[in-house]
């Protein structure tokens, strides 16, 4: 009797991991430009596949008045299910602030964790959190946004995000997926 259940539970099994098993959801291959309101930046970010379930990112803004955030690191990704995928980044920042910021050629390093989900063929919701940590402090991070894909390469995206450096932003992006 012991063996007839362990083989109709072998072949459950088999059965059933195809369909537990899948590949990411979304591509990390991207090169994007995005503006920020209040204050104004600029900013862009490129992400490429290191292996199927890590990526590289960098990532630059400024407001264009000495100031700016470099950053680059390394992130994770993997599906959720069959409609979403979680990611998490950890990174360095190289940080230049104006005369009325608080940060002054300074190094940080970041951690995040987010989540990118299909809404619909070609709506995507996101957002991550985490925490920016510098010499003094640590600051919490965040963004929430969607984004629609009009085709395979093309996106255009809005969130609300704060980096911890120039705090809550509505940010606007244009992203190029190859």
């Amino acid at each position: 009797m012991l063996g007839k259940v362990t083989r109709i539970s072998l072949l459950a099994m088999t059965f059933a991991v195809p369909n537990l098993a899948s590949a990411n959801n979304f591509n990390y291959n991207s090169f994007s430009v995005r503006l920020g309101a209040s204050p104004g930046t600029i900013g862009a970010e490129f992400s490429t596949f290191f292996t199927e379930n890590t990526h590289f990112i960098v990532r630059g803004d400024s407001r264009f008045e000495g100031d700016w955030d470099f950053a680059g690191g390394i992130g994770f990704n993997g599906p959720l299910g069959q409609f979403a995928d979680v990611y998490g980044q950890l990174m360095a920042h190289s940080v230049k602030g104006t005369d009325n910021d608080n940060y002054d050629n300074e190094f940080l390093t970041e951690f995040n964790m987010g989540t990118r989900i299909w809404l619909l063929p070609n709506v995507e919701a996101g957002g991550h959190i985490g925490m920016l940590n510098g010499a003094d402090d640590t600051k919490f991070i965040y963004s929430a946004g969607a984004r629609f894909h009009s085709t395979e390469a093309l996106s255009l995206g809005a969130a609300i995000a704060d980096n911890g450096l120039y705090g809550s932003q509505l940010q606007m992006s244009v992203r190029f997926e190859f």
